[in-house]
């Protein structure tokens, strides 16, 4: 028998066990190392951006630095020549040595018709670009308004009733601050009706000033036919605008009030951008649409006014000087198409007066040389957009 202690002592182990436990226990496997890519540069800061044409990025109302440079090359050029033109038109055939008494005291006859054509310029230059911003169209001109056939009838209804003696009863300065007043009134009572109703509508304002435009120019044709020959020569001569149709004492009261409406147009320049988006777009960015619309169109018809009672009409003028702007700024920036559109129009009145007075000595068909160059103009945007 075993005793108890042999019994506890001796172990049991069964057959295979030791097989089992050595094939049961199996060798820790190396451990793997993953190579690990070097974590990405940050990238440094680009100095400029480049465009497809390789040129730096700018932001602003410029594109590219060529742009800019491309725009205050041709701002210097425009200011030149309108220095040069201004300049020509005091000294061209003065007798007096440059410098003398005599010499500015024959500059001061002269500085009349370059102040004249200064405020014409700016007038139009300013009025057209501002016009077709709120009208979203660049062929349309504020004499669609009918601020020119209201000029003609009441010339054409002055002469009418009151014979050659008129036109002089036309002259003075209170008959032109009423001519002024008429104009502006006519166009307040057009955009205050047509643009404060429920379904106000620029289009519709713009039709009716045509259809308005149309019949006041149909009643001074037919009262113009029934003028003695010697009235309507004297009449035509009025039609036509022409520097010399300016009056000295006119200057005082139009430099105020083109100075007055030009600044307000050109300190709206950040807002006129935002109109020009569309009404829907600049009512999203928080800006009252119709008041803007009715307060630019209030100036231009001052500006308007003032160049047609000063000058007379100039139909494609405005147009004119507004195209070139156009092309010589390429930019949306109105404080940057504004300074380019003025210099334009003086370089362009100012140039053809001075050609037309001291090579051919006919100054009064400027304004006929210029409507002829812009009618032109006009035709050729016209066939190729192949729309209005």
């Amino acid at each position: 028998m075993h005793s108890p202690v042999d019994a506890q002592e001796t172990p049991i182990v069964a057959v295979g066990s030791a097989a089992n436990s050595e094939t049961s226990i199996q060798s820790p496997k190396k451990p793997r190392f993953v190579k690990l890519s070097k974590a990405p540069k940050k990238p440094k800061p680009a100095k400029a951006a480049k465009t497809a044409a390789g040129s730096p990025g700018v932001t602003g109302p410029f594109p590219t630095v060529q742009a800019r440079r491309r725009y205050w090359t041709l701002l210097s050029i425009l200011s030149v020549l309108a220095v040069a033109i201004g300049f020509g038109l005091l000294a061209w055939n003065n007798p007096m040595p440059v410098g003398t008494e005599g010499f500015w005291l024959i500059a001061e006859l002269r500085a009349t018709n370059v102040i004249v054509i200064a405020v014409v310029a700016f007038c139009q230059a300013i009025a057209t670009v501002s016009f077709q911003t709120v009208t979203n169209n660049r062929i349309l001109t504020p004499s669609i308004m009918g601020f020119e056939s209201l000029y003609v009838a009441v010339q054409t209804s002055a002469v009418y009733f009151l014979g050659i003696s008129g036109i002089v009863a036309l002259q003075g300065l209170p008959q032109f601050l009423l001519q002024i007043a008429l104009m502006v009134g006519l166009s307040l009572l057009l955009y205050g009706w047509l643009l404060s109703g429920k379904y106000g509508n620029l289009q519709i304002m713009l039709l009716v000033g045509i259809i308005i435009g149309g019949g006041l120019g149909a009643v001074s044709t037919f009262m113009q036919r029934l003028l003695t020959p010697s009235e309507f020569d004297i009449l035509t001569a009025r039609l036509f605008g022409s520097i010399s149709n300016a009056d000295a004492s006119y200057l005082p009261i139009s430099l105020v009030l083109c100075l007055v409406a030009g600044t307000v147009l050109l300190a709206q320049g950040r807002r006129l951008n935002i109109i020009a988006l569309g009404s829907d777009t600049a009512t999203n960015l928080g800006i009252s649409y119709r008041f803007e619309i009715m307060r630019v169109l209030f100036f231009v018809s001052i500006l308007m006014a003032v160049s047609t009672s000063l000058v007379g009409p100039m139909t494609f003028f405005g147009f004119l000087v507004a195209t070139l702007a156009y092309q010589f700024a390429d930019t949306y920036d109105h404080r940057h198409i504004f300074p380019i559109a003025v210099l334009a129009g003086f370089v362009v009145l100012g140039g053809a007066y001075f050609v037309m007075k001291n090579l051919f000595y006919a100054q009064g068909v400027v304004s006929i040389i210029v409507e002829l160059v812009g009618g032109t103009v006009f035709l050729i945007v016209i066939l190729r957009k192949g729309r209005l």
